[in-house]
């Protein structure tokens, strides 16, 4: 006679299955996991607290490094967009997997060397290959032939130039304005300085895309539709005047 006892269906019922096994968050990994933790944790002084804010630390670290990096504006060179003491976000990856500053762009750029020994903010005007001018008969700056209507971002009473100019931008390099023309330090004040006040394209850090500080102004920056439809350059004008 068989006597071996034999499962009740309670008995099958009761028993964990094959994924609830393999799921068990208390495993030898999570085990392993929280061992780590618990052991670093009671050699770093503050415990879990410090270790917490390390890690929002190295994270915080990452981004800035690259991501996105906080600039406070230092001028008003270029209001009303940007104004003393507001904060921006600058994102470091907009032009790091093969795209280039746009026209109408607000970039931040290592001025060493050009500018300054600092980092600036400023409007991208034109871009390698591009002829500007300024200005036309009715005072506009012109771009590879098309004027450009600067109202929306020009700082009210301003003129798009007290300076003439008549600049190709060299490839791989940029022609910056502040939006407050009368009060920046830009590319028409370096035409006669080491790279001919061009900022090359490699130096700039990154765009600003977001005011973030003070809450008040906060705001998304939107690239303006002035230079929507300034034509290409045309082909071999960069190399006939670089």
């Amino acid at each position: 006679m068989d006597t071996e006892a034999q499962p009740t269906e309670r008995d099958r019922s009761s028993r964990p299955s094959d994924s609830e096994q393999t799921s068990d968050p208390g495993g030898p990994e999570g085990r392993s996991r929280f061992a780590l933790v618990s052991r670093v944790s009671a050699w770093i002084p503050g415990g879990r607290i410090t270790l917490t804010l390390l890690t929002c630390l190295l994270f915080l670290l990452f981004l800035s490094t690259f991501v996105m990096r906080p600039f406070q504006i230092p001028s008003g060179s270029m209001e009303q967009a940007l104004r003393i003491g507001d904060r921006v976000l600058v994102n470091k990856l907009a032009y790091r997997f093969g795209a280039d500053p746009q026209r109408g762009d607000i970039v931040v750029f290592d001025g060493t060397g050009y500018f300054g020994h600092a980092d600036y903010v400023k409007r991208v005007v034109g871009v390698g290959g591009d002829h500007v001018v300024c200005c036309d008969k009715e005072g506009r700056i012109q771009v590879n032939g098309r004027p450009v209507d600067e109202s929306g971002f020009l700082y009210p009473g301003d003129s798009p130039s007290s300076v003439p100019f008549d600049v190709v931008v060299p490839d791989g390099t940029l022609f910056v304005l502040g939006d407050h023309r009368s009060s920046s330090s830009d590319s028409r004040n370096h035409l006669g300085s080491p790279g001919g006040g061009m900022i090359p394209v490699d130096d700039v850090i990154g765009r600003a895309d977001w005011i973030v500080w003070p809450f008040g102004h906060a705001t998304r920056l939107q690239r303006p539709d002035a230079y929507a439809h300034v034509p290409a350059p045309a082909a071999g004008e960069a190399g006939a005047h670089g």
